[in-house]
Order: C-alpha cells, then structure tokens, then sequence
C-alpha cells in the first residue's frame, strides 16, 4: 500500500487532532507524508484540492485510493493502523459531540459579540483570513477547472463575503447586529459547556482515554487549545486554562485545569504548540 498523505496545516485547529495522534501513536517521521495547505491563503479552495476533498477542509487523508475528510476518520485511520500498536482506548461518542456545530472551536475567531472586539479584529489577521478567502473563492470559481464546483464557490462566497462586509463596514445594522448576537450565543454554549457539562465528562485526573491520551482526547485536547487561544489573544505565554477565565467569567473548574496541565507538560502537546496555542 502507498504511504498515506496527510494534507494539514499548522495554524488549524482540527488539523492538530491527527498531528497530536502521530506523536502520541509513536509514528517515525516516515510513515505519513505531510501536505501542506495554506488555510490562511486560501489554498483548501483550490479546484485540485476539492478534487480531493469536496469539501476543502483539513485534515484530510488520502492513501490507497481512498480519501478520509473528516477529522474523526483520519484520526481514527491513525489509531486503528498505528505500525507499533500502541494501544490507546479507541473513540466514543464524544467525537462526534465535540465536533456540533454548536461547540465550532472556528468560529470565535472570527466572531465579534460588540463594536470594540469588530474593530479590533477589523485591523488584525481576521480581517486579512477573511479578504484572503474571498479572493481565492473568486479567482478559483472563475475557471474552467473550478465550473465542477460551483454550487461549493457559491455558497462559500456569499458565506464568507457576508462575515468580510461586515468587518468591512458595509454591511446593513441589522445584519451585523444579528452577528453580534450570534457570537454572544455561541459563546455562552461554550462557557455552558466548559462549565456545565466538561467537568461532568473529564476524570479526577488524568486523562478520558486512562492514564495516557485516548482517541477522544486528541479532539478534546485541540478544541481546548483553540478556545484558549482565542480567549488569550494568542499569547501562549498564559496559562491557557487560567486564561479561558477572561471568557468563562468564573474559575475554570479544576478538573479542566487538572486536564490541561496533564497535557501540557506531554511532547506531543509541546511539539504541536511548539509556536504557540491555536
């Protein structure tokens, strides 16, 4: 059989799950080939890469004729067929909780629940995230290559054109009201969740696959640290589970901190963050 590609990118927060998987499945270097796609240019929007994934999205894993495009595939690809059959309790149905649409660890970069917080993100790397999306949309739905893919270009142009209007000030009130109170929606599902119902998920200590990382924790593990970036502003000089209190406006509970601190200090953790939460 062909050696797999994994097709990732270093800033994405799904793509983290597999990368964490490799080092903590004990792959050597060699076992997977690695491709990158710049999220942050547009590159997932490329006719050649939906040709691959229709749905331009990472991680994406493709080996032996078959491609996997979702993050939970790949990942459990990588557990099931680890070459040293490192044992590590297999997935639940968390996986699929934590990948609803209502917990979207994505979102909170760009979402923007008042004027001060659009403004701040209006003059940052949002601003150019989104303005680099659109025109690769644009440019790519305007070629040949791109015709077998229209309904996908279409539908990610008005998606992204609408969030890009209203960080650039031309969207109507009422819309970029509506966006404001969509942000704050989510983020109170994701305190309620961090607050709520994480502290009745996550053991003592350790970790929810035992004493060593399992499938679910690779997910819950990434999803963590984009929270925390976002809530820190991306300084990954903060104690990331002491910094979602900025957003959680109480004490993260401690198993939470107890689960980050046991990650924290794993290579797979260091290695993956090596530059920093995202």
């Amino acid at each position: 059989m062909s050696k797999p590609i994994l097709y990732t990118f270093g800033p994405s927060v799904w793509a983290a799950v597999p990368e964490l998987a490799l080092i903590e499945l004990e792959y050597n270097q060699d076992d997977v080939e690695k491709k990158v796609v710049n999220l942050a240019e547009g590159e997932n929007f490329a006719p050649a890469f939906l040709k691959i994934n229709p749905q331009g999205t990472l991680p994406t894993l493709e080996v032996g004729g078959k491609v996997y495009t979702s993050t939970a595939e790949v990942t459990s690809y990588l557990v099931v067929r680890a070459s040293k059959r490192v044992a590590v309790a297999p997935g639940t149905g968390f996986i699929r909780k934590i990948h609803e649409k209502q917990y979207d660890p994505n979102f909170p970069k760009l979402s923007a629940r008042r004027e001060d917080e659009l403004r701040s993100k209006a003059s940052g790397f949002s601003m150019i995230f989104l303005q680099n999306r659109q025109n690769a949309l644009e440019e790519h739905s305007g070629t040949s290559q791109g015709a077998n893919h229209r309904e996908f270009y279409d539908a990610k142009i008005a998606e992204n054109g609408r969030i890009l209007s209203i960080y650039q000030a031309k969207a109507p009130e009422n819309v970029k009201d509506s966006f404001f109170e969509c942000s704050r929606a989510h983020w109170n599902t994701l305190k309620a969740f961090i607050l709520e119902e994480l502290p009745d998920i996550l053991p003592e200590s350790g970790f929810l696959g035992g004493d060593k990382p399992g499938e679910d924790d690779f997910h819950l593990a990434a999803w963590l640290a984009r929270i925390a970036s976002v809530a820190s502003g991306g300084d990954s000089s903060k104690d990331g589970a002491r910094a979602i209190e900025k957003e959680l406006g109480k004490p993260t509970p401690e198993k939470v901190v107890s689960y980050w601190t046991a990650w924290s200090g794993r290579k797979s953790w260091q290695l993956v963050y090596a530059n920093g939460l995202h």
